[in-house]
């Protein structure tokens, strides 16, 4: 059975934050890439009153195997008390590309392989 592909979102406070999460994600194998996205604007309730701050949004592709660990990791070394982790399954796409993540995040993976 193929392995599924996930897209995970996760906001981050600010670009070095981000940055220093994705470098760690991939350079652990827990995704095969992290696009950080500038510019978002989160509304939303926190120590009962309503927040509107500035983020980075992570979007991280990894697989269903993988998910477990990469929230751990996420979760210990995230700023934020309650780190953003949504996962949606993917339902298809350039399979080529969807090959490229399974094998990024394979636990023996050592090729380098590029998407192009």
């Amino acid at each position: 059975m193929t392995e599924q592909v996930i897209v995970a979102f996760s906001s981050c406070p600010d670009e070095a934050t981000a940055k220093r999460l994705a470098e760690a994600l991939v350079s652990e194998r827990l995704a095969t890439c992290v696009n950080r996205v500038s510019g978002i604007a989160s509304t939303y309730f926190w120590d009962g009153r309503l927040q509107d701050d500035a983020e980075i949004l992570l979007i991280i592709k990894t697989t269903a195997a993988r998910l477990t660990e990469l929230e751990a990791r996420l979760s210990a070394l995230h700023p934020y008390e309650l780190p953003e982790l949504v996962a949606l399954p993917v339902a298809g796409g350039n399979e080529r590309y969807l090959q490229w993540v399974r094998t990024g995040v394979a636990a023996n993976n050592s090729t380098g392989l590029e998407p192009r």
